[in-house]
C-alpha cells in the first residue's frame, strides 16, 4: 500500500494558511468525515488517507488538506495548503502554505476542470461500501493508481462518457477502498457519505 506518496513534482512554498470565505466549512466537513472513520490512518500501513477541498476564486486554485494528515483528528487551518497551479500533462503542482498539499491533488484538480460548478471535493476510504459501488458508480480503471497523471486523464474520462452532475460520487477501482464525491457545495459533496453512514451532526 502507498497511500500518501505524493507522485507528482510538487513545488511547495511554505507559508501562512490561507484564510478564504469556506474555510470554517471545509475545517467542519474534514472532521465529520473523520468522526465517520472515512477519513483517518491506517495503523497496519501506517499511513493517512482521505482528503477534502474546496475552490476558491482564482483560476485554477483550491485549498486542499495537506499530505498525512489522517492521523490527526481536528484540522486546524495550518494543515490545509493552497494549490496555485498545475499541469497534469506535465505530473506538477505548485502549492503554498504550511504543508504540502495532498497526494490526491491532481485527481482533484481533474474534477474541478471537468465541470466548472463543482466547488467541494472529498475523498474517503471504506472498504466494505467500495466494493459494493464498484462499477454501479463511476469507476476508474482498475489499473490506475491514484495520484497519477493517468488517474486525472481517468477522472476526465468518465466525465465524457458518464451522465454526471454535480454532485456524485466515483469509486476508484485501482485504489482500494477508495471514494470520490463532489457538488457545487458541501451540501452536495457530503450528501453521498451521509446516505451511505448516517449522519455525523
Amino acid at each position: 500500500m502507498d497511500d500518501g506518496v505524493i507522485k507528482f513534482d510538487i513545488n511547495w512554498q511554505k507559508g501562512a494558511s490561507s484564510e478564504f470565505a469556506s474555510m470554517i466549512e471545509l475545517i467542519y466537513w474534514r472532521d465529520r468525515m473523520y468522526e465517520l472513520g472515512l477519513i483517518g490512518f491506517d495503523k497496519k500501513y501506517q499511513v493517512g488517507y482521505g482528503n477534502i477541498s474546496c475552490k476558491v476564486s482564482r483560476e485554477k486554485s483550491f485549498v486542499i488538506s495537506g499530505t498525512q494528515t489522517g492521523h490527526i483528528s481536528k484540522l486546524g487551518s495550518e494543515y490545509y495548503t493552497l494549490v496555485t497551479d498545475y499541469n497534469i500533462q506535465r505530473n506538477s503542482l505548485f502549492c503554498k502554505g504550511p504543508v504540502k498539499a495532498s497526494s490526491e491533488s491532481l485527481t482533484h484538480a481533474a474534477i474541478y476542470e471537468a465541470n466548472e460548478a463543482i466547488q467541494c471535493i472529498i475523498h474517503i476510504h471504506h472498504d466494505e461500501q467500495w466494493k459494493k459501488l464498484l462499477h454501479s458508480v463511476p469507476t476508474t480503471d482498475g489499473k490506475v493508481a491514484y495520484g497519477t497523471p493517468e488517474m486525472a486523464f481517468e477522472i476526465k474520462r468518465l466525465f465524457e462518457m458518464e451522465n454526471m452532475k454535480s454532485g456524485a460520487l466515483i469509486a476508484m477501482a485501482g485504489h482500494q477502498g477508495g471514494l470520490l464525491s463532489f457538488g457545487a457545495n458541501f451540501k452536495e459533496a457530503v450528501a453521498p457519505y451521509l446516505k451511505l453512514f448516517g449522519s455525523a451532526d
